[in-house]
């Protein structure tokens, strides 16, 4: 008996052709064919022409989101971070060499004093076991002792400089062991903490404690680092568009930046352009990635210029104004896929930056074309994101600010929206908090098991197979209703309590 032709939903080439522009919220994947385990999902992916990761995931280059500590356990992930500018040439070069200088999955709050230096309250201990002591009082120079919390404590005498009771040459551990070889020394020197020491120049670069140790077991297992030629954690840095990002970039590539981010709103501008083509000339093994775009024609242009990568979106950041401030932009879901229609004949990765709320956004943006994700909001709050906690209505939050915010622009990052040199600054991004969402270490892997059963129910065992199927129109889509998407989430209960794992 014939079977007679099914046309159910719509191929993704139909359904962007019609002249909506959507967001991730908007469309809904129709499930396709399993034939394989979640487990075999394989998430490894290209972050530029050059660069390979393990699993899908950039931390977006915010001054509230990436710094050294999420640079490392995004690293250590197997994703990147991109150190934003919003700061001098040094401190971000400064940030890059404080990353790459780890093998652990963290950053630890260390506490220095020199010699001559007193201890006059345990509240200077902080959270920190002990209190280290060097040369100069700053992790910049040779590590020459330490002092505990208990011996403080069972001194008679306090108001004596550190040098007189200090703990001199305390044992330490290379700063080239990873995470396991400081977990076995620490037990194998029956230790509750060792200071981890470059050998070069006796500088301390973290320390490491056996409550640490427990803390990172309890984690989901991670898989393998991001990890670049020189065998270290591969980290990435933003730069702008203006003749004195150039000085900034030779201290970022002398720092050891494994690829930069220019990073503009509109990413299609002469100044742009020109500067692709400046790194690339004078730095033609450093990976460069152009944007934001959100157009076939944008994207275009940004790949005649010799980019290695696209970061695609505008206005789509939950803290980003940019739409409803100037009018421009376009709805994510529709802009990575038609950006990355065009990229893909050119082979170059596209990042579907913002709009990441959940995992399924995740799913969305990678299946419709793009390589990575790049998240913001979605990672702010956590222990790794900078910022102290604060408490609001009895709620731990953390601040999480639009670069095109009036607050942020006063440190630099009007130039990212070409606004530097206007006399009037014109915000296109809010300041808000975000609630304590724990360790990066711990929520992430959860996602990416989360977008591995999204990618199963879709048929697709790898990134380039969810490509093939929607690029064959074998995967198909349908827009959803405002009543679907709320028949889509939690509904029809008088109160429930989301847990994700």
């Amino acid at each position: 008996m014939d079977v007679a032709p099914m046309d159910d939903g719509f191929p993704a080439e139909r359904l962007f052709n019609q002249g909506y522009s959507y967001t991730y919220d908007d469309v809904i994947f129709l499930p396709h064919y399993i034939d394989f385990p979640t487990d075999s999902v394989q998430l490894s992916t290209k972050l530029s022409r050059n660069l390979n990761l393990s699993i899908p995931c950039v931390a977006s280059p915010m001054d509230t989101v990436t710094e050294s500590s999420m640079a490392v356990s995004m690293a250590a992930l197997g994703g990147i971070a991109i150190v934003h500018s919003n700061n001098s040439a040094s401190d971000q070069a400064s940030i890059i060499r404080s990353a790459k200088s780890h093998r652990i999955p963290f950053v630890s709050d260390l506490i220095f004093k020199s010699p001559s230096d007193f201890i006059n309250s345990m509240d200077e201990f902080g959270s920190s076991p002990c209190i280290l002591i060097t040369e100069s009082g700053t992790g910049k120079s040779k590590l020459l002792g330490a002092v505990t919390k208990s011996d403080w404590q069972a001194l008679n005498d306090k108001e004596t400089s550190v040098s007189y009771y200090m703990a001199k040459s305390p044992v330490s551990a290379p700063s080239d062991y990873d995470f396991e070889q400081v977990a076995a020394y620490l037990a194998a020197k029956n230790l509750e903490f060792v200071p981890l020491v470059n050998e070069e120049d006796g500088e301390v670069v973290d320390m490491v404690t056996a409550a640490d140790v427990e803390r990172i077991r309890g984690f989901p297992k991670m898989g393998m680092p991001s990890v670049g030629p020189d065998g270290k954690f591969m980290v990435g840095a933003a730069i702008g568009t203006r003749e004195s990002d150039k000085e900034r970039l030779e201290h970022l590539v002398k720092a050891g930046a494994n690829v930069v981010v220019l990073d503009s709103s509109q990413g299609n501008s002469i100044y742009q352009i020109e500067m692709i083509k400046y790194v690339k000339k004078t730095y033609p093994e450093l990976d460069v990635i152009g944007g934001n775009v959100v157009t076939m024609y944008q994207a275009h242009s940004l790949i005649q210029a010799g980019v290695d990568g696209l970061r695609v979106g505008m206005g789509s950041g939950s803290i980003c104004t940019t739409q409803e401030v100037c009018a421009v932009g376009r709805g994510q879901a529709t802009a990575v896929y038609k950006v990355s229609s065009v990229a893909e004949r050119s082979g170059v990765p596209v990042i579907a930056d913002g709009g990441i709320s959940n995992s399924g956004h995740i799913v969305k943006g990678l299946v419709l074309g793009a390589s990575t994700v790049m998240m913001g909001s979605f990672l702010a709050g956590s222990n790794e994101a900078p910022g102290a906690y604060e408490y609001q209505g009895g709620c731990r939050i953390k601040k999480y600010r639009g670069m095109g915010s009036l607050e942020a622009m006063t440190k630099g990052s009007d130039a990212r929206y070409l606004g530097d040199k206007a006399k009037l600054k014109i915000a296109q991004g809010v300041v808000g908090a975000v609630a304590d969402k724990g360790s990066v270490l711990k929520f992430v892997p959860y996602a990416m098991q989360a977008v591995k059963q999204g990618f199963q129910d879709l048929g697709a065992s790898s990134l380039q197979s969810a490509h093939d199927l929607l690029r064959s129109g074998i995967l198909r889509l349908e827009v959803r209703t405002g009543a679907a998407q709320v028949e889509g989430g939690v509904h029809g209960l008088v109160s429930y309590k989301k847990k994700s794992f």
